[in-house]
């Protein structure tokens, strides 16, 4: 663990308190079993099943960092997956709100959410696309699946002088940053970074 966040630290993450969280999230719990073994703190995805993968710890970071994580704040995530940036952002002190359509994969993070202690971590399956309208505004949202452009209605959800980060294109891909400043949303590019389809589509509760 003290490997990749020396790691991340190389790369050009500076913010103590979330390299502190990363090296305090055991990684390796968020990985199915099912998955086989895999080298949890390399810096690089890990399959996780159902075609979706943990992201590489280095982005998880980077992202966190972008959206200025506070304690306190109220975070709404596309695309729970394992678990694992919820967690870092649950250990930064936010109350997370994340949205996953796959129902293994969104049982598979609430118990492990549980079983490490974040329950200010509150998992819901369901439709990215929509939001988590019901608990909005939010401080910033956190997307770790790719649109082919901002969806204007997770946008609408942020709270005035929020932040939005998330991955937008098809085939390239680039982190676009958004930004909310009364009725009006300023976005800037930034990283190329590659992540798996936001896929329209409701499921049932897991």
């Amino acid at each position: 663990m003290a490997t990749m966040v020396s790691v991340i630290r190389a790369y050009g993450v500076k913010e103590e308190r979330i390299l502190a969280a990363m090296s305090r999230v055991r990684r390796h719990r968020f990985i199915p079993e099912s998955c086989g073994e895999h080298d949890a703190y390399g810096n690089h995805p890990c399959p996780i099943g159902h075609g979706q993968t943990i992201s590489q710890p280095y982005i998880v970071a980077y992202m966190t960092e972008r959206i200025g994580c506070k304690p306190g704040d109220r975070i709404l995530e596309i695309g729970t997956g394992s678990g694992y940036q919820a967690a870092i952002l649950a250990e930064l002190g936010a109350e997370v709100y994340t949205l996953e359509r796959i129902p293994e994969l969104a049982g598979h993070a609430r118990a492990v959410l549980a079983a490490e202690g974040y329950g200010q971590v509150h998992v819901r399956c369901a439709d990215g696309y929509h939001g988590w309208p019901e608990h909005a505004p939010y401080d910033a949202i956190i997307a770790t699946c790719a649109p082919d452009a901002v969806p204007r209605n997770l946008a609408a959800q942020l709270k005035d002088g929020g932040r939005m980060v998330l991955p937008v294109g098809t085939g390239f891909q680039q982190l676009v940053l958004l930004e909310r400043s009364g009725d009006a949303f300023h976005e800037t590019p930034d990283l190329p970074v590659r992540f798996v389809p936001m896929v329209p589509g409701r499921c049932g509760e897991a």
